[in-house]
């Protein structure tokens, strides 16, 4: 028999939908296996078990009362466990945002998309280790290290890894997470999971805001039609949001992940000096599965980092400086907060706007050069999941800045351009760990990625239950 967390999202609805399985069953078998799971893998900040119950309760006096509905049947999340990353604020809840600086701050009241998750009837069973402020490409904070679950020994990536490790480990059908340089694609391929970066104005940040253009909500999950049914809910805005897309109809992108692509053109990035030979055949794989599927395949034009890293780099560290962190409390930051902080500090308002001038220009140049392709196919990091600590240098945090970049060059450019951007996770190394690859589209069109996505999945599937975490690999023991 099938274990509850070993159904997908889909299923998880499904099965709530015809009445299968009772909320307040799936609820608490995820309750118990965060209970027996979290401590290993460093998954969840906050787990609220009365609230997730009572929210169960609440479901199943719904879906009692006969014409409940009125006709129109039940939301699409209706009863679904989720969790939300520790960076955006869910009412009632602890909400640190990954810092020792925030560890007494509680939210007043949820984030916009955290209401709309609500609202489509999912059960919100907590928040997720969140590496601070969401600054770093690894989540590995004073709270916990979010952890691969195929290898403990390893990170989840960042900077939504508590995130990502709850969905691969079954311990959330799905999870919110957010993406400013890669924070949910990263994560995604470390833990073996799908994460989805929407196109700029998607999905609303209220209460916050993006002024600088590169941070959005995200979706996390163990299938492309998981992500796809996430994000029909996730994708609406506010009023005062810098930029909005209009709402697409009711499940529109649930329906896309249904549907045949059509061929397609797609550039393949060639692979780049340092990166990791299973990082390159997962690309080189997929490139031939596309082919072979129908699509036209060609080499597109690399592009190096240096085309971004420095004006990427003032708006990153502005973005951290300006978190409105209390002068006593600065000491409990992690050296690369601080680091971070200290050097957008040091940018006027003329460096930020120059930067921000300069990146879109960069990021209109970007767009043209890959404009005759529907997709560009890379690796999603070039390393496989690296062990807990690698990328920190704690007496030296520039460093580890620049690790960090180096471990994951290509992600930052979708959220310079504003395009979507999906992890997809079609490789696994000869010992297990998983490798992601990343298709980054045209400006707003999330439903052609959706339906290539899909498209893969059905041609190499990847495992869909949850992974079991295991401390080691038996071959490492004896080393």
């Amino acid at each position: 028999m099938t274990d509850l967390h070993d159904l997908t999202l889909t299923e998880q609805a499904a099965a709530i939908r015809g009445r299968t399985v009772s909320p307040t069953e799936l609820v608490d078998h995820h309750l118990r296996r965060i209970e027996e799971t979290n401590s290993d893998l460093g998954a969840y900040r906050t787990v609220d078990a009365p609230g997730a119950r009572r929210a169960a309760a609440a479901v199943e006096a719904r879906l009692a009362a006969a014409g409940d509905d009125g006709g129109e049947g039940p939301p699409p999340l209706l009863g679904v466990p989720l969790s939300v990353k520790d960076t955006w604020p869910v009412a009632g809840l602890p909400f640190t945002a990954g810092s020792a600086a925030f560890d007494d701050r509680t939210a007043p009241a949820d984030a916009a998309v955290v209401g709309t998750l609500r609202a489509a009837g999912a059960v919100l069973l907590g928040t997720t280790i969140a590496a601070e402020f969401g600054c770093s490409a690894y989540t590995e904070t004073v709270f916990a290290a979010a952890r691969c679950p195929y290898d403990l020994t390893r990170g989840a990536g960042g900077s939504s890894g508590g995130a990502a490790a709850s969905v691969a480990a079954g311990l959330a059908a799905g999870a919110l997470g957010s993406d400013g340089g890669g924070s949910v694609r990263i994560p995604a391929a470390s833990c073996g999971v799908v994460g989805l970066k929407p196109s700029r104005g998607r999905v609303t940040p209220a209460p916050g805001t993006d002024a600088l253009g590169l941070a959005t909500a995200g979706p996390l999950a163990r299938t492309v039609a998981d992500a796809a049914l996430l994000l029909d809910v996730m994708a609406v805005s506010t009023p005062g949001d810098a930029a909005a897309l209009p709402a697409p109809p009711h499940g529109y992108f649930r329906a896309c992940a249904e549907r045949e692509p059509g061929p397609l053109r797609i550039g393949v990035l060639s692979p780049t000096a340092g990166q990791h030979p299973e990082a390159a055949l997962a690309c080189r794989r997929t490139a031939e599965l596309l082919a072979g599927l129908g699509h036209h395949v060609e080499e597109a034009l690399q592009y190096d980092p240096v085309e971004y890293l420095a004006d990427f780099t003032v708006l990153w560290s502005v973005l951290a400086a300006a978190v409105p962190v209390p002068p006593e409390r600065e000491e409990r930051l992690l050296p690369l907060t601080r680091w971070l902080r200290a050097r957008g500090g040091e940018h006027g308002a003329v460096r930020l706007y120059a930067a921000m001038a300069s990146l879109f220009t960069r990021a209109r140049a970007l767009c043209h050069r890959y404009a005759g392709f529907d997709a560009v196919l890379s690796p999603t990091t070039d390393q496989p999941p690296l062990p807990v600590g690698s990328l920190v240098d704690p007496d030296d945090p520039e460093r580890t800045y620049l690790r960090m970049l180096a471990h994951t060059p290509r992600t930052p450019l979708a959220n310079i351009t504003g395009q979507p951007s999906i992890s997809l996770p079609l490789h696994r190394t000869p010992d297990g760990l998983p490798v992601g690859v990343m298709l980054t589209g045209r400006l707003h069109r999330e439903d052609v990625l959706l339906s290539l996505g899909a498209q893969l999945e059905r041609a190499r599937p990847w495992p869909h239950h949850a992974a079991r975490p295991v401390a080691k690999r038996p071959e490492r023991r004896a080393r």
